[in-house]
This record gives C-alpha cells, sequence and structure tokens, in this order.
C-alpha cells in the first residue's frame, strides 16, 4: 500500500438549473485530472445545478445514489478512481434538504456527509446535517466539510481525532471573503497535521454572488502546493501521508491536546 498520491481539486463554473450541461463540464475536467495519473479527484459545492437555485431546490434535489452520483459511478469504475461530489440531497422526511457531499469509488458509494453549518440563506433552505465520520479508502482516511465550515476548527479537530489523514472542502466560497478562505485553508492543515483538499466554484450567479475560485491543495505545513487561476481548471498535487506523521510529531497538536477540558468527542 503507497502512502503516495495523486489528488486533484476542479475549479468550475455552472450554468443554473443545467444539471447535463454541469455534469458534461465536470467530465471533462476530471478527464483532465485523469490524464495527470490523479487517482483522488474533489468538485465543488452544488456543482451540478449551480449554488443560487433556491426557488427550485426541491425541484433539483436527488436521492443518493441517484441520477449525478450514478453518473460519476460509471466513471470511477471505468478508471478506477475516488471522486468526490456535493450536491442537493433529498432527505428522507418529505419536504427536507440537505447540502450533501460524498465519497465514490469504483465499489460503489463509500459514504456521504450533510453540511452541519450552514451558511446565511441556507438555514431557510436546507436541514443541518448531525453526524461527522471518517471515510477510509485504502490509506487514505478523508474527513469531509463543506464550504463555510472551512471556517470551524472544531469540525476539522474532531474528524482528525477520527483518525482524518486529509480534509476535503467542496466550495461555493464567495469572492470578498477570500482573506478567509486564504488563511483558515491553510490553519486547518496546519493545526491538524493533515493536507487539505478544497475546491471552490468560480463565476458569479444572479448578478449579485461572486465566487472566489483560488481552489487549493494544501500540505500538512499549510503550503499551498497548487491553486487554481482560471474559471474552469483542474490542479493537481502529488500528497505523500509520510508528511502527515512527520509533521504531528514535529508540532504535536494532537498528542497534547488536552481531551479532559475540550471532550471533543460529546
Amino acid at each position: 500500500m503507497t502512502l503516495k498520491h495523486v489528488v486533484a481539486a476542479i475549479q468550475m463554473n455552472c450554468e443554473l438549473g443545467n444539471k447535463a450541461g454541469n455534469l458534461q463540464r465536470a467530465q471533462m475536467l476530471i478527464e483532465q485530472a485523469l490524464e495527470q495519473q490523479a487517482t483522488l479527484i474533489v468538485l465543488p459545492e452544488l456543482f451540478n445545478t449551480g449554488y443560487r437555485v433556491e426557488e427550485q431546490d426541491w425541484q433539483y434535489a436527488e436521492t443518493i445514489p441517484g441520477e449525478t452520483t450514478d453518473y460519476l459511478q460509471r466513471i470511477a469504475t471505468q478508471h478506477d478512481v475516488t471522486i468526490i461530489g456535493c450536491i442537493l440531497e433529498r432527505g428522507e422526511i418529505e419536504g427536507t434538504i440537505f447540502d450533501t457531499a460524498f465519497v465514490i469509488a469504483k465499489n460503489g458509494i463509500l459514504g456521504k456527509y450533510r453540511k452541519t453549518h450552514l451558511w446565511d440563506q441556507e438555514n431557510l433552505r436546507f436541514t443541518r446535517g448531525d453526524a461527522l465520520s471518517v471515510i477510509h479508502k485504502d490509506d487514505l482516511k478523508i474527513g469531509l466539510q463543506i464550504c463555510y465550515e472551512i471556517g470551524f476548527p472544531e469540525g476539522a479537530r474532531i474528524l482528525t481525532l477520527q483518525g482524518a489523514n486529509i480534509l476535503v472542502y467542496p466550495s461555493a466560497f464567495g469572492e470578498k471573503r477570500y482573506y478567509v478562505w486564504d488563511i483558515a485553508s491553510r490553519a486547518r492543515a496546519i493545526e491538524n497535521g493533515c493536507f487539505v483538499i478544497a475546491a471552490n466554484r468560480s463565476g458569479s450567479e444572479k448578478q449579485s454572488t461572486h465566487f472566489g475560485g483560488k481552489s487549493r491543495i494544501i500540505d500538512p505545513q499549510g503550503n499551498v502546493l497548487a491553486e487554481a487561476v482560471q474559471e474552469d481548471e483542474c490542479i493537481v498535487a502529488t500528497i505523500d501521508l509520510q508528511r502527515v506523521i512527520q509533521q504531528r510529531r514535529e508540532v504535536p497538536y494532537l498528542r497534547d491536546l488536552n481531551k479532559a477540558v475540550f471532550h471533543p468527542s460529546e
């Protein structure tokens, strides 16, 4: 089992409500990642519908598994890769919608995560998730968070204490708050001694919503290994999980955390 992996973050603009077009655009960018030998590929938040579809949330929401995950499943199976995406998910209770990330590999859906901290009007659109869990794919232990949650160190820390060695953030993060994106993404990597993949939206929606782009892959020391600059772009980096072990020894935040005070698992 290798400790080195080629990972990719996809940055893309989306057309509101055009699932077919957005999936085709995503596939084109996934193919660019595959050409660079990526085996873990991360898509942005609500990449298949666009973000500002609040009037049609229920119309565009899907079950998991469902249309979009089946589409990605075919790609994952054909190329033996792992794909992480984030879509509107219909809940078990009629009318409830979650903002949900998922991990797909050739053998199916490995797990999903429902966003627990909702941004602004998302509190009117979505139901909050209530669980954090690490999803295992070989020696990759994936902790999922979504967009706004990059500014919440608690979730990242709990996932790390559950064993995560990589934190993944599918995002539709705003351009105005780039300063948060820049510092928070690097901070989550440093304080947890892990890799971070943050795949963000680009472009604008409904004139008032402007996405920040700058998708990035970050190492456990907070160094940005790759960052997107184009509207539609696939960035790729090789990560070595041995660096997680090394960084956690060099700066032992996890060893020295006084769990008796914080009770992070409760």
